[in-house]
């Protein structure tokens, strides 16, 4: 172990509808774990969700905590156990309490930042690889030839499962959007079919664009209505996993369609997983997506980048819904 001691500047909830500044230890990292000296770190919708106290409060250890869910920066200390990274590596993953100068990450969840990659491009991928990667090749069983319908595809994860799912070597993917503004956001993704939902029959769209099949595979961001609409735009013995509630935490389906067409429904979260199990998570995405990622098929869409003084104002962006991309907090030097 080395590195920083004293005190650090850190974005603390529970203390009202917004995050405090306030300055406090520096953590000392356990033994299978990285300390990181912050260089950027992005936004997540989880963060919203534990302002409003409405997020999962199994895996919250207090009612006053360091917000942030995802970083990257230089490795400052590293536990006892710890194997195969060193004091200045760069890294960026997945982990707590990231909005603030040092954070603590596990080591089995560090992913290595390639060297064409920025802080900021490096902070706002880890959530967004680890969700999509999970859904589309774990839960859902994606080989390369699967069409994939990506619902809320303008979404941070889902610009980059669109990416992952052409990177891995799907024929199609059709992506949906509520804006026809945001319909250039998918194109550059890659998406072969972008659909404005509200704008004509999604469904068909889809099966259009299947020769009638529909797709192997739905990565459902939106939950809702879309949702229950997707299963007649999946073929026959395909896979949706859901994945986010952005059109709401109910859906009436028909169980006529889930059943003629034997599709399979599955619900994903990391908010319950075990430290063993986002571990897994992390290991099984390298093959694949690290080399893509290393030359730049898989990037993150950045919406804006705010400074650290400004976070306020980054999670006003996020809660007006008009961000395309990710929101990324730049850290001080130091």
């Amino acid at each position: 172990m080395s590195g920083a001691t004293g005190t650090m500047a850190a974005l603390m909830v529970g203390r009202g509808p917004d995050w405090v500044r306030d300055e406090i230890p520096v953590p000392v990292p356990g033994p299978t774990q990285l300390r990181v000296r912050v260089r950027a770190a992005a936004l997540n919708r989880a963060d919203m969700y534990m302002l409003e106290g409405t997020y999962n409060s199994a895996v919250l250890t207090s009612r006053e905590f360091v917000a942030g869910r995802e970083c990257a920066g230089v490795v400052d200390a590293v536990g006892a156990e710890v194997e195969g990274i060193t004091i200045g590596d760069r890294v960026m993953g997945a982990a707590s309490e990231t909005f603030a100068e040092y954070a603590l990450l596990e080591a089995a969840n560090g992913i290595p930042v390639p060297p064409a990659l920025s802080w900021i491009e490096a902070a706002a991928l880890p959530v967004a690889l680890g969700t999509e990667h999970d859904a589309l090749v774990t839960q859902a069983g994606f080989t390369a030839g699967d069409g994939v319908l990506v619902l809320g595809g303008t979404s941070s994860i889902g610009l980059v499962g669109i990416q992952m799912a052409k990177a891995l070597g799907s024929p199609v993917v059709v992506a949906t959007t509520t804006s026809r503004d945001k319909a250039a956001a998918l194109e550059s993704a890659g998406a072969d079919v972008v659909v404005v939902l509200g704008d004509g029959d999604f469904v068909a769209r889809v099966l259009d664009a299947t020769e009638g099949r529909g797709v192997d595979i739905v990565l459902d961001h939106l939950a809702g209505e879309p949702l229950a609409q997707s299963i007649r735009a999946t073929r026959i013995g395909g896979t949706i996993v859901n994945i986010g509630r952005l059109a709401g935490r109910t859906s009436t389906i028909s169980l006529d369609d889930l059943s003629f067409r034997r599709v399979r429904l599955q619900g994903t979260t990391f908010s319950v997983r075990t430290a063993e199990q986002r571990a897994q998570v992390y290991a099984a995405l390298r093959p694949a997506v690290l080399p893509a990622v290393a030359d730049r098929r898989i990037l993150p869409v950045i919406d804006r980048v705010y400074a650290f003084d400004d976070a306020l104002a980054a999670a006003e962006r996020m809660r007006s819904n008009q961000a395309v991309g990710k929101l990324v907090l730049k850290m001080p030097p130091g």
